[in-house]
């Protein structure tokens, strides 16, 4: 993992977010209160959704898809990442040849494999990213001007990709507050799969098992902040996650099987009275957590 300085400051013309949910839509309230974006034009599939976040001022406009490729000088793709194929598609034949492009797809190999052939001969304009950060609260009227303040935002740049854009895209993550490093697309998916979507796939797998139990009502009514926090991203967007899952199936596959090793091990000190493992075990998990904490503060 590779640390990435300052860069200097930037102003973008024109902005186009493809998406204007949460992430979307925080990336352009980032950018408006830095003061560095003049117009920004919103495309996505749902009308009521562009003008929700015109209403909200995120957007100026809401265009079609080849409008915003046409007129924007750099374009955010931050849709589901099951849908990116077809916004790559729809946007490479009206893509202004100046424009810049990144996203914030949760997984990056398969968004460059779909870059690579909806964009083909544009690729070069594509700057892979991903913003370490989100809530499970969805739409425009989730986003935040602070979301990525202090967050970190991953780069997975192309070999395609010249020196100046990457140093754009870097320079509008940095007007959003986030610190950024650079990984590679496979680093990338197998970090991302062990500590984003491994804790949601549990939290989700949870929550099924809960609800489905005879005496479900009982125990949500106990259930206190613990299961609260736990819990938590298992609200996230089942279309976000679906996708998710899917697209970076051989990084979850790894974990679920090293997870159920752990598990297993557990069980059997259970199962056979080794509470001495158990003791040793929690507080390994205790002082690693609390560990955690002190990196992040």
């Amino acid at each position: 993992m590779t640390a990435v300085t300052k860069t200097e400051p930037f102003h973008i013309s024109t902005l186009a977010i493809v998406g204007v949910g949460l992430i979307g839509g925080s990336f352009a309230a980032a950018l408006r209160q830095a003061g560095c974006v003049g117009r920004v034009l919103g495309a996505g599939r749902r009308p009521e959704t562009l003008q929700e976040a015109v209403r909200l001022s995120l957007i100026d406009e809401a265009v079609s898809l080849a409008e915003a490729a046409q007129r924007a000088d750099f374009i955010f793709v931050a849709a589901p990442v099951g849908a990116f194929a077809a916004i790559f598609a729809g946007l490479k034949p009206t893509l202004n040849p100046k424009a810049v492009m990144t996203d914030g797809g949760s997984t990056k190999q398969n968004v460059i494999e779909a870059a690579r052939e909806g964009l083909q001969d544009r690729i070069a304009q594509f700057v892979p990213s991903h913003p370490m950060a989100g809530s499970h609260e969805t739409g425009p009227q989730a986003a935040q001007a602070r979301l990525y303040q202090g967050k970190r935002v991953v780069l997975t740049p192309l070999v395609e990709n010249h020196p100046q854009d990457i140093a754009r895209v870097q320079g509008a993550w940095q007007a959003c507050g986030a610190n950024l490093v650079m990984l590679n697309p496979a680093q990338h998916d197998a970090a991302v799969a062990a500590i984003s979507h491994m804790p949601h796939w549990v939290a989700a797998l949870f929550m099924q098992h809960l609800t489905q139990s005879d005496d479900a009502a009982l125990k949500l009514e106990l259930a206190g902040s613990g299961f609260r926090d736990f819990t938590r991203v298992a609200q996230g967007s089942p279309e976000m996650w679906r996708d998710i899952f899917e697209a970076n199936r051989q990084s979850m596959q790894t974990e679920i099987a090293t997870f159920r090793k752990v598990l297993e091990r557990a069980e059997h000190a259970l199962n056979t009275g080794d509470y001495a493992y158990l003791q040793d075990m929690l507080e390994v998990a205790s002082q690693a957590r609390r560990d955690w904490v002190g990196q992040q503060s």
